[in-house]
């Protein structure tokens, strides 16, 4: 099987911001969460993964607070905040905007 392809740059925050905003959830979560909604095209790597969420918490974009995980471990639990939701917004437009551009040079004869 060939190796999974790394996110395109700036796509990572737009796929947590996303992900958050169905439900919150800790950093594993999010990405295993990136993993089934992409059919398993997309994996995150933990080393680009918890830098991109302390760096959104910064921006105020997400929350994060201690909590239990599913199998019994402390973890932090992230949530999109209203100024995330509205960057979400913003870089879902911005995307598909991009997207179609793309999909037309791709497409051309």
């Amino acid at each position: 099987m060939p190796p999974k392809p790394d996110l395109l740059q700036g796509t990572l925050d737009l796929l947590i911001l996303k992900t958050l905003r169905l439900e919150s959830n800790h950093g594993w979560g999010i990405s295993l969460r990136i993993q089934q909604m992409s059919a398993d095209v997309l994996a995150v790597n933990q080393g680009s993964l918890y830098p991109a969420l302390t760096r959104l918490e910064e921006q105020g974009l997400i929350t994060a607070e201690w909590g239990v995980s599913d199998n019994n471990r402390r973890a932090r639990f992230y949530s999109i905040t209203k100024a995330g939701r509205k960057q979400l917004d913003t870089e879902t437009a911005h995307w598909q905007k991009m997207a179609a551009a793309i999909n037309r040079i791709v497409d051309a004869v």
